[in-house]
């Protein structure tokens, strides 16, 4: 099915709650608070607001010093986790305005446009850390490095390939497919990245950096919930488009993004990083292989880690703003906004 963009002026739109749809629908593009047909994101919308924060709040001085007596194993996962994030909330910023431009529920357009807002703030966050830790040619080596690394770019080419479909054929076939990307770059790709930042907050180095995570973790803890339910309604709404073949695809691509971010884990962490080892890593990500596919009913990849693994509970509670109250090395309150995270249940 071949996908019009939404007329931006449409006073033939429908103005009935009840007959609106993810896509096919007929939008006025009336931001109308009152009257939602998914009120779930009347709920996102708002937690999303109260979730705002500025990257410059968190200081970073004692990470300069800490940065330097990282092993050189240490700061050069720093630098390559950072060039892969960077990259990635750089491309979530400009993609979501191009999925917005089919999406015909002008709620769910709503939170795509704070997430897009969301991701803009984590590029600058990336940008700051680099800012304040790095010299400046060193800064534009670590952002550029995606261009450089094989290993990056293979990464960044398949989601990047995935959202250039959609860019090129505008069918509900590719845009449930860009749907799933954005949950296996929002539910997969980030996770080896933030667990290494927690595993230095377990080694007591880098406090200021692994706060900044901490809020970008909660953020991309509710798109995550966000895209679940998008697509979950879209297969309430469009079955054809989760028939066992589709369905199977969907999987194959989670699957794809668990081997890629095991690769990628074993190549920029792997067994030089004290506290983390391959199999731990490995583990965690079949884990949150299996977990992505049952939030979205579709068939485990794996037989193995069907549940958190024991020896990696402490991601969850790094991660989780309802947990932690304090910063990590107890010194005062931190500065979450009005709402917790969201549990990473999804």
């Amino acid at each position: 099915m071949e996908l019009k963009k939404k007329l931006l002026f449409n006073p033939d739109g429908d103005t009935d709650p009840g007959s609106r749809r993810i896509i096919g629908g007929n939008t006025t593009n009336l931001n109308d608070f009152n009257n939602m047909k998914y009120q779930w994101a009347s709920g996102w919308y708002r937690q999303a607001m109260n979730n705002f924060w500025i990257p410059e709040e968190i200081n970073l001085g004692a990470d300069v010093k800490d940065y330097m007596l990282l092993s050189a194993d240490e700061r050069r996962a720093y630098d390559k986790i950072l060039s892969f994030l960077v990259f990635l909330d750089s491309i979530q910023t400009a993609n979501l305005p191009s999925i917005g431009g089919y999406i015909t529920a002008n709620e769910v357009n709503l939170c795509l446009t704070i997430q897009a807002f969301q991701e803009a703030v984590h590029s600058q966050s990336y940008s700051y850390m680099l800012d304040t830790i790095c010299e400046p040619q060193k800064r534009m080596e670590v952002l550029y490095q995606w261009k450089e690394d094989e290993h990056l770019l293979a990464r960044n080419t398949f989601i990047g390939s995935l959202y250039n479909e959609f860019q090129e054929h505008h069918s509900a076939e590719t845009l449930a497919k860009v749907l799933v990307a954005n949950y296996i770059l929002e539910g997969i790709y980030f996770y080896s990245g933030f667990m290494f930042f927690y595993n230095l907050a377990r080694n007591r180095r880098m406090p200021g950096s692994v706060q900044e995570i901490r809020y970008i973790n909660r953020d991309e803890n509710t798109h995550l919930w966000l895209f679940s339910n998008i697509l979950s309604e879209l297969r309430r709404e469009e079955p054809s488009l989760f028939t066992p073949d589709k369905e199977s695809l969907y999987r194959d691509m989670i699957a794809e993004g668990c081997r890629q971010e095991i690769a990628w884990g074993q190549y920029v962490i792997g067994d030089s990083i004290p506290g983390l080892t391959r199999g731990m890593l490995t583990d965690y990500i079949q884990y949150l292989g299996n977990l992505r596919c049952r939030n979205l009913h579709l068939e485990p990849i794996y037989e193995r880690n069907l549940n958190e693994p024991e020896n990696m509970r402490w991601v969850s509670q790094y991660s989780n703003a309802n947990l932690i109250k304090t910063d990590f090395f107890e010194a005062k309150s931190t500065a979450y906004a009005k709402s917790g995270a969201l549990k990473d249940d999804l």
